[in-house]
């Protein structure tokens, strides 16, 4: 699926037009003198939500990574956390 090519100047005289066309699913390449210098896509909703009965039908599935290797990651997780954002 190719995306249709709209200009910086496009892109602001019909910011309205282009942003619901957006909203829609439609995705465009902005262009500046002829260069392609973006793109404007639709995020994509991923769902908040998993049933009970969802996650144990994908949980059937899985991997068992074992007790050991559950708590490490738990462990890796919870230290993780306690350290600054600064430090990572």
């Amino acid at each position: 699926m190719t995306m249709a090519e709209i200009t910086q100047r496009d892109l602001r005289s019909r910011s309205r037009e282009i942003m619901d066309a957006v909203e829609r699913g439609q995705s465009f390449t902005v262009t500046r003198d002829g260069h392609r210098i973006g793109e404007l896509i639709p995020l994509r909703h991923r769902r908040r939500f998993v049933s009970r009965e969802e996650f144990a039908a994908m949980s059937r599935n899985a991997p068992d990574a074992g007790l050991d290797a559950f708590r490490a990651d738990q462990n890796a997780a919870a230290n993780h956390e306690l350290g600054s954002a600064y430090d990572r």
